[in-house]
């Protein structure tokens, strides 16, 4: 806005607030808003067909559209967007869409609760997205290792560029972080023999926990940084200038969660005696998250479950039919494995793991909450149980090489 207006309009929400209301007493049609001030046409209006203007509407009109830099991408038109979007959501989920999306490859997995987007290419994507993402469904995007420089992300390309850096390391079956040299812990990421030992001499299961992150990641890794962004699934959505990313459009005094990204690396449990651990434990994020695999690495050593006995393991799993026939296929590289619940059963997942810890004599405190605390890996054993007892069905979704998996706000998931 010119000179004239940035005195006039507060820095602060307060400020805002009382200049923007003042002006749109006074009658005046300059608030320094880019929206006309929202009239109601109703029968309450008398002869002159308006009564007062909604504040809040132009108020919110007024720092979204001034937040917005002129370079960004042009609004949207929100009349033809409202237009076009169907009459009944779930009738469209449930019919699969498959007419209004006939041009995209997808699928549901999960009995219909996970969209799986096929062809990152179609850029159309996000109009089916946009479906399933206001009912609050995960979405899985394959294929995005295919736009991204493979070489940057390899084990020995991070250790070589950044083995010399100190970072925390957990241990994921106790908890217990260490400090230590990087270096150390991709030696062993692929090399059984070369990991560190427990007392009982079995071999640990580490994790690189957001190392990097946010700007650290961006001024550390700005090669990697910009390989990422550019190789983002649905960037109307993901990408930090995607015209749908809300949290783009922020007003500075808004306070951001950290969005990230985060560099999460793990050994797998395929070189473990005890499968019922995970790299991370059930918890909820705060934002929407997308998690892209951007590496599979294959370890080697004593102990170490072959290709077909780490098959032989996910096979065992509640599995979809989709994700069945994505395991037979050789050119997919199975790396990760997710449960994933709906936000709406976390005080019922609550109550349960409450409970079993009380069965296992722990003492539960008032205040103690698992999920918040990150405390627990819910086991096969466990899950069945969740769901006999209080009907909660897991979802599970295997997670390839270049797959994204997004997940909304609040949903609880373990990987």
């Amino acid at each position: 806005p010119p000179a004239s207006q940035n005195n006039e309009q507060g820095s602060t929400l307060r400020d805002l607030l009382t200049t923007t209301a003042g002006k749109l007493r006074l009658g005046s049609t300059d608030a320094g808003i880019a929206f006309a001030p929202v009239y109601s046409t109703g029968a309450a209006s008398g002869k002159t067909g308006r009564t007062m203007p909604n504040i809040l509407d132009d108020i919110i009109a007024s720092v979204v559209e001034n937040k917005i830099p002129p370079n960004r991408a042009p609004k949207i038109n929100v009349k033809s967007e409202i237009k076009d979007e169907p009459k009944d959501d779930k009738k469209c989920i449930q019919d699969d869409c498959s007419k209004r999306y006939s041009d995209i490859q997808y699928s549901w997995i999960c009995d219909k609760h996970v969209l799986w987007l096929r062809d990152h290419k179609n850029s159309n994507n996000w109009k089916l997205f946009k479906e399933c993402w206001k009912q609050g469904r995960p979405v899985l995007v394959s294929g995005m290792h295919k736009k991204m420089n493979f070489s940057l992300w390899k084990a020995e390309a991070i250790s070589l560029d950044f083995g010399n850096q100190q970072a925390d390391i957990l241990n994921c079956k106790d908890s217990i972080i260490s400090n230590t040299n990087v270096k150390e812990f991709w030696d062993g990421f692929e090399d059984v023999s070369k990991r560190q030992k427990v007392k009982n001499g079995e071999t640990a299961l580490l994790k690189l926990k957001d190392w990097p992150s946010g700007e650290d990641f961006k001024a550390m890794m700005p090669a990697r940084y910009e390989d990422l962004l550019k190789s983002l699934p649905l960037p109307e959505y993901c990408s930090p200038e995607g015209k749908l990313n809300l949290a783009s459009h922020l007003p500075g005094f808004f306070v951001r969660p950290d969005l990230g990204p985060r560099l999460c690396s793990a050994y797998g449990v395929a070189a473990t005696k005890d499968h019922d651990i995970g790299t991370t434990n059930l918890h909820i994020e705060v934002s929407d998250v997308v998690n892209i695999l951007v590496y599979v690495g294959i370890a080697k050593g004593n102990g170490v479950l072959s290709k077909s006995g780490v098959l032989k393991k996910l096979e065992e799993e509640d599995l979809d039919d989709l994700l069945r026939k994505r395991l037979k296929d050789s050119s997919e590289l199975p790396g990760a494995l997710w449960h994933i619940y709906a936000g709406k059963d976390a005080d019922k997942i609550r109550e349960f793991l409450q409970k079993i810890a009380k069965e296992q004599g722990l003492e539960v405190l008032p205040e103690h909450d698992p999920i918040r605390d990150q405390s627990w890996y819910v086991n096969k054993k466990l899950r069945q149980r969740l769901f006999e007892e209080y009907g909660v069905k897991t979802c599970t979704v295997i997670q390839f090489l270049g797959d994204a998996i997004i997940l909304p706000a609040g949903a609880l998931h373990q990987v």
